[in-house]
């Protein structure tokens, strides 16, 4: 009597000897040369081939959160790459450790405020109906003592020069939808509510525009992650070939000061 052998089930990828099939597809045949990295991604989550136009706003996406400069994320990854120049994972890892509340996960936390507002609604069904929405979805966020996700950013005070070119992007594919639309709502009326005025951040639009594309909310700071994966091996390799990480470092160790635990501030 042979023993039952278990079975892993999985849509993904299998191997054989001489054949590599990925989402029910002979890699070598129907993907390698056919398809491109950011549609396979999609693919992959959604287990659906994206549309060109749904392909075009999720690439945008993808370009608009690759990178920002010298964020934390980038020069986590720097002076991780300086300690341990042997571990390019550790340095990656160390950048993408740093996707959170305040940088790239914004992504998915917009998303997910924007799809619990939504659920359940009837839409709104002109720009007014958007915006009493809004109002009230910005008014029990304060009552509640929380932030609004996918409003304000440190440098771009005004306009974050993101928000309305994937918003035209997305307009001209035929994908607003109604999270960008809720989103574009706030952005409106958050005034009203708050009492100031902030702009609406490239890391909101974006949680707004992959929520319009059907993937799931749960799921969206893993998007964040991806671009920014791009971002971070650009930063190791521009350290390699003109580093700051040394800098950096003597900076700030060099002008560490002692305090006195027991000293007040």
């Amino acid at each position: 009597m042979t023993k039952d052998v278990p079975e892993f089930p999985t849509s993904l990828g299998t191997s054989t000897a001489d054949e590599i099939r990925l989402l029910g597809q002979d890699l070598t045949a129907d993907l390698m040369g056919k398809v491109g990295f950011g549609e396979l991604a999609f693919w992959l989550v959604a287990m659906r081939r994206p549309t060109p136009s749904e392909t075009r706003v999720f690439e945008a996406v993808l370009v608009a959160l690759a990178d920002h400069g010298f964020t934390p994320t980038a020069i986590a990854a720097r002076l991780t790459y300086l300690s341990a120049p042997d571990s390019l994972q550790g340095a990656m890892a160390a950048g993408l450790l740093g996707g959170g509340s305040r940088f790239l996960g914004v992504t998915e936390d917009c998303g997910q405020y924007l799809h619990a507002v939504l659920d359940g609604r009837d839409l709104p069904s002109d720009d007014a109906g958007w915006d009493a929405l809004a109002v009230e979805a910005v008014a029990a966020t304060k009552q509640a003592g929380q932030f609004v996700p996918g409003i304000g950013h440190p440098v771009h005070k005004v306009q974050d020069p993101r928000t309305p070119v994937l918003i035209g992007i997305a307009e001209e594919e035929g994908l607003k939808g109604p999270h960008l639309r809720l989103f574009e709502a706030i952005g409106r009326t958050h005034e009203q509510v708050l009492g100031r005025r902030l702009p609406l951040n490239g890391a909101g639009v974006c949680g707004a525009a992959l929520a319009d594309l059907g993937l799931p909310v749960e799921l969206l700071r893993g998007f964040a992650l991806l671009a920014r994966a791009a971002g971070l091996l650009g930063q190791i390799a521009e350290e390699r070939r003109r580093p700051i990480g040394m800098d950096t470092y003597l900076t700030v160790d060099r002008n560490a000061v002692y305090v006195d635990p027991t000293t007040r501030s």
